[in-house]
């Protein structure tokens, strides 16, 4: 059933033209993502569907009485009340039915005489209060506070909750208050992992219709049915997942094109035949009417043509190259038996573990469950309280912080020259390979987008000297499109990568080795998908690299007594072996392809191991 037609929607802000020709259908029961580059438009046609603007020009069609979810901006509310308090406004009309059955039980027990009248009303109050759900109020409110993990933030004044804390209490509000068309605006911002797979599975069993905008390239894959591209101020809609999107563009970009090139052709042979049939009509004695009439025919045939506009093959994104300089030292960090405590409280506990050269190591885990923290302690910027943190001798150390923090009034291009030392001229093109154009680049530093601030610290980091990048959240305010730029950057990167990160295709894409923080520390060698399937499997795996060797000890299967020059040559076939797997590893990234490969890689990695304990042992 059609809850909303929206048709020809134009708007624009400050004489530019934001959204042109918008036009989009949405049934009771679809799954849309609205993808698009930063600037596109995709906040002002939310905000157009939420009646919160006006278009310009165009209409939208909405069912009679169709109850919309947006959020929007954060609402205050009064100091007393609580995040708890907060979540149980979605269910404003049901409680003052629950108020108003208490009320009439009371009455009951006191007004006798009146005891018909007032069992009619309760009767009545409970077939409402019931046909409406009420008596499942404290299981919904549950589900969402195990799900969205707001246990912490409970009974805490919601005044007093910072922004990223006040969204997720007022994104469990709407997800309660169940309307018939939730509008989402990057609903995984501010989550952990578990609680962004937990909001997948509550939406795919969502009642309502959902429009969602969000740059989790898993997110998209996992919840939406159709994908709805805002470009150039239009919207083209593709049905099925972000991975069907991305095989359906390419098709048609190369149909367009093909178009294009075959049209331009067209277009030229036209030109080309009114250009000869005027010379020939000029050289005829007397000059030939007819020749010139039908020149001008041909002429009047080429205006009418629609011209095909040239697709653009490959979007503009920033020009990332990250490289290693310096001889780097084979061990990088060691950390040994390190703890952290904070008022008392342990936040980390005999932490055990060694990153190497050229290791890509992604950590992972709940909110405040202590990730960026241990990327201080690696940095020196934290002290533990007890344990050792080795810093290799070669270490240059590249740092990307998830709140990035420039001197105020400073302009854009000033920071960057403060760092890369290059004349105004040589900056400006520099900065222009990041898409920091023109006039944009002496814009004041606090003028910046998010996006515009992470861009910004990329080219200063492009232009650093380091061997290792330690990067938290580096794709929060990026776009799919420079999440891909970054992505291809770093997979060439010669260093050393450890990161903070939620994007599962992110983690999933450049990292061989996952540290997940959860009270205690596992380390997996493989991807997040890896991990995720081998926590649910093998709780009990290693807590560190030690345990995970002992561990690899008592499971090898046994080999047969053979020579040292047996032994030696099946180690080099396995190291062989192992190399390259690693390479075929670095060009996949579906899931399944993944976690199929680490498991062959695990297997490989015990029969290494048993190959050199048979070798150690025939010394």
């Amino acid at each position: 059933m059609m809850i909303c037609d929206i048709q020809h929607l134009s708007k624009q802000f400050g004489g530019d033209d934001i959204l042109t020709d918008v036009s989009l259908f949405i049934q009771s029961h679809d799954r849309i993502g609205l993808i698009g580059r930063n600037g596109s438009g995709k906040t002002t046609f939310l905000r157009l569907l939420a009646r919160l603007d006006s278009p310009d020009t165009g209409t939208i069609y909405q069912k009679s009485g169709l109850s919309i979810g947006y959020l929007e901006q954060l609402p205050v509310y009064n100091d007393h009340m609580t995040g708890l308090d907060v979540l149980w406004t979605a269910f404003a009309p049901l409680l003052d039915l629950r108020q108003s059955l208490h009320r009439l039980e009371q009455e009951m027990a006191t007004k006798t005489d009146q005891i018909e009248s007032l069992l009619a009303q309760y009767t009545k109050v409970t077939e409402a209060f019931e046909r409406q759900g009420g008596y499942l109020l404290e299981s919904k409110v549950d589900r969402m506070i195990n799900g969205l993990r707001l246990h912490s933030l409970l009974d805490r004044p919601f005044n007093q909750l910072s922004g990223g804390e006040q969204t997720k209490i007022c994104l469990g509000r709407m997800l309660l208050s169940e309307p018939e068309l939730l509008i989402l605006d990057e609903p995984t911002n501010h989550l952990d992992l578990d609680a962004v797979e937990w909001l997948e599975s509550f939406l795919a069993h969502y009642a309502g219709a959902v429009l969602l905008v969000s740059h989790d390239r898993v997110f998209l894959d996992t919840v939406v049915t159709s994908i709805a591209e805002l470009e150039d101020g239009e919207v083209r809609l593709y049905q099925g997942n972000y991975t069907y999107y991305m095989t359906e563009k390419e098709r048609l970009l190369l149909e367009q094109f093909h178009a294009y090139q075959e049209q331009q052709k067209k277009i030229k042979q036209m030109k080309d035949a009114i250009r000869r049939l005027r010379q020939w009509a000029n050289e005829a004695s007397p000059p030939s009417e007819k020749l010139f009439r039908k020149a001008k025919s041909m002429e009047r045939a080429l205006e009418r043509i629609e011209r095909i506009k040239r697709p653009k093959l490959e979007a503009e994104t920033p020009d990332l190259t990250f490289t290693a300089h310096g001889k780097m030292s084979r061990m990088v960090y060691r950390v040994e038996d390190v703890s952290l405590f904070f008022s008392e409280q342990s936040l980390f506990h005999s932490l055990t573990f060694e990153v190497s050269a050229k290791d890509r190591i992604a950590i992972v885990g709940a909110n405040g469950s202590g990730k960026s923290t241990l990327l201080h302690l690696l940095l020196g910027q934290l002290e533990p309280t007890s344990g050792q943190i080795t810093r290799g001798p070669s270490v240059k150390i590249g740092y990307m912080s998830q709140h990035i923090d420039f001197p105020s009034g400073e302009r854009l291009i000033d920071i960057f020259r403060a760092t890369v030392d290059l004349d105004e001229g040589a900056a400006r093109q520099r900065l222009a390979q990041f898409l920091f154009f023109g006039p944009r680049v002496f814009l004041p530093v606090e003028a910046l987008s998010g996006g515009e601030r992470m861009r910004l610290m990329l080219a200063i980091l492009v232009h650093s000297d380091l061997n290792v990048l330690i990067l938290d959240e580096p794709t929060n305010h990026l776009d799919i499109e420079s999440r891909d730029a970054l992505e291809e950057a770093l997979e060439s990167f010669d260093g050393t990568l450890i990161a903070v990160s939620h994007d599962r295709y992110f983690l999933n894409r450049l990292f061989t080795k996952t540290l997940w923080l959860d009270q205690t520390m596992e380390l997996f060698p493989g991807p997040y998908a890896y991990a995720s399937i081998k926590r649910q499997t093998h709780p009990a795996i290693a807590k560190t690299p030690k345990t995970v060797v002992s561990d690899k000890k008592r499971s090898s299967p046994s080999i047969p007594v053979q020579t040292t020059r047996q032994v030696e040559a099946m180690i080099e076939r396995l190291e062989q072996e192992l190399t390259t797997l690693d390479r075929q590893l670095a060009r996949t990234t579906g899931y399944e392809e993944t976690v199929k490969l680490f498991s062959i890689r695990e297997q490989l990695v015990q029969q290494l191991d048993a190959q050199y304990e048979q070798f150690l042992a025939s010394e």
